[in-house]
């Protein structure tokens, strides 16, 4: 008479030195519940760092929020006729400084323009100023740095006393020297000079992720296998070391922002008939005791927006951080 069989199933040992039976439906469906165990995602296959990011992204109300704010100003930078009537460059002197007033919600500045269509118009330049400032230094500083982290040398070397060049050089009285001599009235200067004097950050970070990168082991394999150089750096470095760029680079765009508002501010960023923060900003410094409206306003909405950039950045930070979960 033939033994009875088991029913199919996984067996898993218990604490006890016993068994424990799970029937072959149960331990199917733990391999397909969302998330399952710690550390494994759909299907049970292993999360990886960018997804664990975005998930403690989505549960952060310090990301959702400046994420809002941020879309909220690439909204206005794009269409901002649909908020804000009629041209920021139409003025009238029969209405300067004169208070809000229906349709005027922010008022009239000195030369009788009017404050809220300046200020939301203010917003394409703030921001495409900051992202191609910060798309510029990244992608210069990652290159340079992420090259001389992998070959070290005489090039490492190299490029570590052309960045304590740069970093002895003060931003602002750099600003000062170099935009003096420029006559354009486009952003391409001002983003030129941040490119120039942002990227030695971003490469002592790129370098410093790549020195780390290129000794784990799973790099080390790669090269006894026999992969090139490139395969190496594209496939199994660059992706492994691009965390840290990412989260340095978000805070600094809220920088660059605050540094073209500064420069336009001293009269050597951007200029007149450009529409920016910065030059309304000066414009109505004069007039801060009779139309206060006018300064507060412009002021305002500069620091709402870096402080939505670095909040951005600090949650990108703390979700992309191995050490802080």
């Amino acid at each position: 008479m033939p033994e009875p069989r088991e029913p199919e199933g996984a067996i898993a040992a218990t604490g006890m030195g016993g068994a424990m039976d799970l029937a072959t439906s149960e331990a199917a469906t733990l391999e397909k519940i969302p998330g399952g165990p710690e550390g494994t995602g759909p299907q049970g296959k292993p999360r990886s760092l960018w997804s664990d990011a975005w998930r403690d992204l989505r549960r952060n109300p310090v990301f959702i929020i400046s994420a809002l704010v941020i879309l909220f100003l690439v909204f206005i930078s794009v269409w901002p006729s649909l908020i804000a009537p009629g041209s920021p460059l139409k003025c009238d002197l029969a209405k300067a400084q004169e208070g809000p007033a229906p349709g005027h919600p922010f008022g009239y500045d000195g030369q009788g323009c009017n404050v809220y269509t300046r200020t939301v118009y203010g917003a394409r330049v703030s921001v495409t100023v900051g992202v191609c400032a910060t798309l510029g230094v990244a992608v210069l500083g990652s290159v340079l740095g992420g090259l001389a982290g992998f070959f070290g040398g005489v090039p490492d070397s190299f490029l570590s006393r052309v960045t304590d060049v740069f970093f002895a050089i003060p931003v602002v009285l750099g600003g000062l020297v170099l935009l003096s001599v420029v006559t354009s009235n486009t952003v391409w200067p001002v983003v030129g000079f941040m490119v120039l004097l942002g990227w030695p950050q971003i490469s002592r970070i790129a370098r410093g992720s790549v020195i780390t990168a290129k000794q784990n082991d799973y790099v080390q394999a790669a090269r006894a296998l026999g992969a090139s150089n490139s395969r190496m750096l594209l496939r199994h470095i660059a992706p492994n070391a691009v965390a840290p760029v990412i989260v340095v680079a978000t805070i600094a765009l809220g920088t660059y922002i605050a540094l073209e508002a500064t420069l336009s501010y001293l009269g050597v960023g951007l200029k007149p008939p450009t529409v920016s923060w910065g030059i309304d900003i000066s414009a109505a410094s004069p007039y801060i005791r009779t139309a206060p409206h006018a300064l507060l306003w412009p002021a305002g909405a500069l620091a709402v927006t870096v402080l939505a950039f670095i909040m951005l950045g600090d949650a990108v930070r703390d979700a992309l951080d191995p050490k802080l979960r």
